[in-house]
C-alpha cells in the first residue's frame, strides 16, 4: 500500500487530466449482505514497484514518556514524532489481533489541500491498528490524530471494520497554512455493500444523523465555503463535488470498478451509466442493496473481475490481442491523429503488489474473529491464504524482499512467474491456472473449516495462536511450491508458441517408444486473423500459381 502509487492522475490537477496509472480498490458488504453474517472488507494494494508482502508487528508495552516515529509510508522520510500508548496491539497484514481492518484508496484531490504536519495516510492506518479495538474506536482514533498532528497527505478514501461494522472515512487536508483534515464518515448500513477505487464516493449526507452513523468534521462545509468550493444551502452539500476532482479518469478510471462490483450483485445498475461515462444524470450511491447474499469466495472472485459481461469487457476489443488479454500495459492513455484514448481500468489489474479479502466474524473466539485471506501480485491469478487475526508472524513466503531481486521461496515472485507467462498466452494458459488455483483455495477453506469447528474447543489463545500460526505457515509454503511448479509447467507445455499434449491427468503424453509426441499448434482466433488481413491481407495473400 503506498500512496504514491496509488495516486490517481487526476487527483493532482483541478484540471481534466489522464486516467490514474496507479490506483487501489477496497470493497465492503456489511453484516447481513453476507450468507454467514460476516463483515467482508477487501483491498488491493495496486504498484508498479510494489512488492507484495504480509506486514506485522508484534504486541508491546511501553514506558510512560516514550515516543513513536512517524516514517512517511512512500518515501521513508521522517515526519516526527508523536506520545506512545501504554499498550499498541498486534498487527498482521491491515488487520490487527481483534479484527479490526482497515484498507484505503487514494483520490488526491484538490492539490492546494495537499496536507502538512506529521501524520501521513500509511501512518495513520498502521498507528490506528495498534491503538483501537472496533472500527468506532477507530474513527475517533484517526480523526483525533489528524486533528492533534496534522495531516500530511492528500485525499484518502478509507474502508474501516470489525465484526459488526463497516465504515467509510473520507478525508483531505487543509493545505500547508493550515494544519489538520476535514472529513466524513459513514457506516454501511446492514445489508448492503459499498467500495471506492480512488475517488471519493460521499456526496450528500445526513447533517442531523441522530443515529450515530454519518458523523463529520465540524468545519467540513464551513471551509469549502471558505475555499470557494461551495457557496449553496448547507443541506445541499456534496462532499465529492467539493473536495474531489470529477473528470473522465475519475469516472471512467476509478467509480466504473465499483460500478462493476454493484453491477455483479445488484439489477439496474445500467442506470449509472451515463454517471460513469459522461457525469449525466445522478451519480452512483455510495451503497446497494445485493439482490442475494455474498460469499467470501464471491468476494475472492470480484477481486479477480476484468469487466467481464459488461460494456467495459476487456475481452472484447482488438486491445485483447489474439489470446483474449484481460491486461493493457502502461500507458494508460495514448493519442492517435490528436484524439485522446484510453486503456480500461479494472479491479484487477497486473500491478497489485497484495490483495485481501478481510473476513470478520462476532460469533467466533478473538483469536479467530478476523481471517484475511491473503494474496501477493495479481488477484486474479494468485491464491488466497489465511490469516488469521492471531498470527504472530508473517511465513517466510510471505515476508519482506525486494521487487529487483528474484526469489523463488517467496510466494510473490512465484505468482508473477505463472501470470507473466499468462499475460503473453491467456486464453491458453487460464485453464490450467484456474485447475490448480481451485484445487490450493478448496483445500484451503476445507482446511480452515476444520480449524473453526476445532479450535475454539481447546478454550486457550496460546493455543489456537499457535494452531492458526501453523495454517498460514503450511498454506505459504504449500502454495508457493505449487505455484512454482505451475509456473515450470506452463513454461514447458507452451513453449515456442506451440502446446504440448496432455492426458486426462495433464502429464505429458510420451509415444509408445517414450519420446514425447508431436505438439499442438493452437495459433490465433479468428478475430486477429482478419485483423492481420485488414492490415497486409495482399502481401499475404495465397495467390495460385501456374509455373
Amino acid at each position: 500500500m503506498k500512496n504514491l502509487f496509488c495516486l490517481t492522475a487526476m487527483a493532482l490537477a483541478v484540471i481534466a487530466t489522464p486516467l490514474p496509472s496507479f490506483a487501489c480498490t477496497s470493497l465492503i458488504a456489511a453484516k447481513g449482505a453476507t450468507t454467514d453474517g460476516s463483515v467482508l472488507v477487501t483491498y488491493a494494494a495496486d504498484s508498479h514497484n510494489l512488492y507484495g508482502e504480509l506486514y506485522n508487528q508484534p504486541a508491546a508495552d511501553h514506558p510512560e514518556g516514550a515516543m513513536r516515529k512517524i516514517v512517511e509510508w512512500d518515501t521513508g522520510k521522517p515526519l516526527g514524532e508523536i506520545p506512545e500508548v501504554p499498550h499498541t496491539y498486534a498487527t498482521i497484514g491491515n488487520m490487527n489481533e481483534h479484527g479490526l481492518v482497515i484498507a484505503e484508496s487514494t483520490w488526491g484531490g484538490r492539490d492546494e489541500l495537499a496536507g502538512s504536519g506529521i501524520i501521513d495516510y500509511g501512518s495513520l492506518i498502521y498507528v490506528t491498528l495498534q491503538r483501537a479495538k472496533t472500527a468506532r474506536e477507530a474513527l475517533k482514533t484517526m480523526t483525533s490524530l489528524v486533528k492533534d498532528y496534522g495531516y500530511a497527505s492528500s485525499g484518502e478514501s478509507f474502508s474501516i471494520a470489525d465484526a459488526d461494522e463497516a465504515w467509510i472515512l473520507e478525508l483531505i487536508g487543509k493545505g500547508k497554512t493550515d494544519k489538520g483534515a476535514v472529513w466524513v464518515a459513514r457506516r454501511i448500513p446492514d445489508g448492503h455493500i459499498s467500495g471506492h477505487a480512488n475517488h471519493p464516493r460521499i456526496h450528500k449526507f445526513p447533517l442531523k444523523d441522530k443515529s450515530g452513523e454519518t458523523i463529520y468534521s465540524p468545519d467540513v462545509i464551513k471551509f469549502a465555503r471558505q475555499q470557494g468550493y461551495f457557496n449553496g444551502k448547507d443541506e445541499d452539500f456534496d462532499f465529492s463535488k467539493a473536495y474531489g476532482v470529477t473528470d473522465f479518469g475519475a469516472l471512467r478510471g476509478c467509480d466504473a470498478r465499483v460500478w462493476a462490483y454493484f453491477n455483479k450483485f445488484t439489477d439496474g445498475m445500467e442506470r449509472y451509466l451515463p454517471w460513469i461515462d459522461r457525469a449525466e444524470g445522478e451519480p452512483m450511491p455510495l451503497w446497494v442493496k445485493p439482490d442475494s447474499a455474498l460469499t467470501v469466495t464471491d468476494m475472492h472472485w470480484m477481486m479477480r473481475d476484468h469487466f467481464e459481461n459488461t460494456p467495459y469487457d476487456m475481452t472484447n476489443d482488438i486491445g485483447a490481442g489474439p489470446y483474449a488479454v484481460p491486461y493493457r500495459w502502461r500507458p494508460m492513455t495514448f493519442n492517435v491523429d490528436g484524439q485522446e484514448y484510453t486503456h480500461e481500468r479494472a479491479i484487477a489489474t497486473q500491478q497489485t503488489g497484495f490483495s485481501f479479502v478481510a473476513q470478520l466474524r462476532s460469533h467466533l473466539p478473538q483469536a479467530m474473529r478476523g481471517l484475511l485471506w491473503f494474496g501477493t501480485d495479481d488477484a486474479n491469478t494468485s491464491v488466497y491464504l489465511p490469516i488469521f487475526c492471531s498470527v504472530k508472524k508473517a511465513p517466510s513466503q510471505l515476508g519482506h524482499g525486494d521487487v529487483n531481486t528474484l526469489d523463488w521461496n517467496s510466494n510473490f515472485w512465484v505468482n508473477n512467474y505463472v501470470a507473466n507467462q499468462a499475460y503473453n498466452r491467456y486464453s491458453q494458459m487460464i485453464p490450467d491456472i484456474r485447475r490448480v488455483q481451485k484445487a490450493l483455495e478448496d483445500s484451503i477453506a476445507a482446511d480452515v473449516a476444520v480449524a473453526i469447528e476445532q479450535i475454539p474447543a481447546f478454550n486457550d489463545n496460546e493455543i489456537a495462536a499457535k494452531l492458526t500460526q501453523d495454517l498460514a505457515d503450511i498454506w505459504a509454503q504449500k502454495a508457493t511450491i505449487a505455484y512454482k511448479q505451475l509456473g515450470d509447467y506452463l513454461f514447458v507445455k507452451f513453449m515456442d508458441g506451440n502446446r504440448k499434449k496432455t492426458d486426462e491427468n495433464h502429464r505429458f503424453i510420451k509415444s509408445e517408444h517414450g519420446l514425447a509426441v508431436y505438439p499442438e499448434f493452437p495459433g490465433y482466433d479468428e478475430r486477429y486473423f482478419r485483423s492481420i488481413v485488414n492490415d497486409a491481407g495482399e502481401r499475404l495473400k495465397v495467390r495460385e500459381i501456374k509455373y
